[in-house]
């Protein structure tokens, strides 16, 4: 996810980007299906004027070596869950194109479109089968892989947050167990569910740190408390669609200076709660590896650079 662009195979991982006003950031890792998987290399750069300071970038980089991605930002798409339609799979973008065409804030002419399956639940009787559709506009596609291209980088994917998170939740889970993991940004966040590797359900959340460093320096209520909330009406909704799979444990991304969330939520959820340190399920070259602010800055770049989808819808 997303297979926007057409994937090519070069050095093993991926080498993960985005590209802000003035400033590159990156990630290398790889999946192991055994043992720990790797992030080699991660990092912000400065770029220095235009393309030309891109270019250098990527030179300097060697991103030539490397199978490379894109990581949109959280504003520059969309994510809808919907029905699966009953249509061929050479059908199948089309009739999601159809479908979500009054769900998206911009005409659908204009979307680029990806789908992205969700398991059905064959042990919890005759649910529907749904998907989660992702929409992003033309420009925003195209601006992204000339920003690129003109760079000379070898751009073969173009990837979203939630199908990273989905890779770093995987990581914690255990058998038989669904996993909840929630990230929190400067002023949103994202809760995700996973089951067998796979992405259940994801939802954005309309608060971040600010809101959660605020309360714990007492300068505002209720923002932990909203939190928990949210999270347990999510879990309510998740064990209605999917009866057969219980989600264990309710997890943490690491956050730059520690509000006391896992230990709210395990006493508010009355479940196992904690807030989690990639240390223990990735390797780094680093000695002791990166602390937690740097952790939570690099999140979803490590995520996706553990990309290693082997399907396609």
């Amino acid at each position: 996810m997303l297979g926007w662009l057409a994937k090519g195979r070069l050095a093993q991982g991926w080498f993960v980007a985005s590209v802000g006003a003035d400033e590159l950031t990156y990630a290398h890792g790889q999946h192991a299906a055994t043992g720990k998987s790797s992030i080699t290399t991660y990092g912000a750069r400065r770029i220095d004027g235009d393309k030309q300071g891109l270019q250098k970038l990527a030179h300097e980089l060697r991103l030539g070596q490397y199978q490379c991605a894109a990581l949109l930002n959280q504003g520059e798409y969309q994510i809808i869950q919907v029905e699966a339609p009953s249509v061929p799979s050479d059908e199948l973008k089309s009739a999601i194109r159809w479908r979500i065409k009054d769900m998206i804030d911009f005409h659908v002419d204009d979307a680029t479109i990806d789908v992205l399956d969700v398991p059905p639940d064959e042990k919890g009787g005759s649910r529907a089968h749904l998907m989660y559709a992702v929409a992003a506009r033309n420009d925003v596609i195209q601006s992204c892989v000339r920003q690129f291209d003109e760079a000379r980088v070898p751009l073969s994917v173009i990837d979203i947050r939630e199908t990273a998170q989905r890779n770093i939740a995987a990581l914690f889970e255990t058998a038989e167990r669904g996993v909840a993991l929630v990230y929190f940004a400067q002023d949103w966040g994202l809760l995700t569910i996973n089951y067998g590797g796979e992405l259940y359900l994801a939802r954005r959340l309309d608060l971040g740190i600010k809101q959660l460093a605020a309360e714990s320096a007492g300068q505002e209520g209720g923002a932990l408390e909203r939190v928990a909330v949210e999270i347990q009406r999510t879990l309510d909704h998740f064990e209605r669609q999917f009866r057969s799979i219980p989600v264990a444990r309710v997890l943490v991304a690491p956050l730059p200076s520690d509000v006391g969330l896992g230990e709210f939520l395990r006493a508010r959820l009355g479940m196992e709660s904690s807030q989690i340190d990639l240390n223990e399920v990735l390797s780094f070259d680093e000695p002791g590896g990166p602390d937690a602010e740097t952790q939570w800055r690099f999140f979803h770049h490590f995520g996706a650079a553990l990309r290693h989808e082997t399907k396609a819808l």
